[in-house]
């Protein structure tokens, strides 16, 4: 069984350890700026639309899940976004993330989003199958152009 636990301000080496894992199993090269570094964990906890919470398993941290509430670019609307779900490598398989990400779920359908969305990683079918799984289809493929590269 798993719970939700907000992250605290003074947690913030411990989350970023943890984000820079998460973020380096995504992207072996992956080496946070600057701004990474200053802005990431402050920006996400001064937002009142944002919610950062640690996975808790047996008293112990063994991820963190990061989501929240967009306002929609063109209408009054809003939208539920599910942005990070991470479960430390030892603790997966487990079914903490289908667990935490119903959870989740149920906490961003309470602020009444016209839906929820999220992305997930070309090579992640395990992240694919997790989320069909709870009732997501996929309905695009986004493509991004790095700075030097066209």
């Amino acid at each position: 069984m798993a719970r939700m636990v907000p992250v605290t301000a003074g947690e913030r080496k411990e989350f970023t350890s943890m984000a820079m894992q998460h973020f380096s199993e995504l992207n072996h090269s992956f080496v946070p700026d600057s701004d990474w570094k200053e802005h990431y964990f402050s920006t996400i906890l001064s937002s009142p639309d944002y919610f950062l919470r640690w996975i808790v398993s047996d008293d112990q941290k063994v991820g963190f899940v990061l989501f929240g509430i967009e306002k929609h670019r063109f209408l009054p609307r809003k939208t539920g976004a599910i942005y990070e779900l991470y479960v430390s490598p030892h603790f997966r398989r487990r079914g903490l993330a289908k667990e935490i990400a119903t959870q989740a779920i149920r906490e961003l359908w309470t602020h009444c989003p016209s839906k929820i969305q999220l992305e997930v990683i070309e090579g992640r079918p395990a992240a694919a199958e997790l989320w069909k799984s709870l009732g997501f289809k996929r309905i695009t493929a986004r493509y991004v152009l790095s700075e030097g590269k066209s």
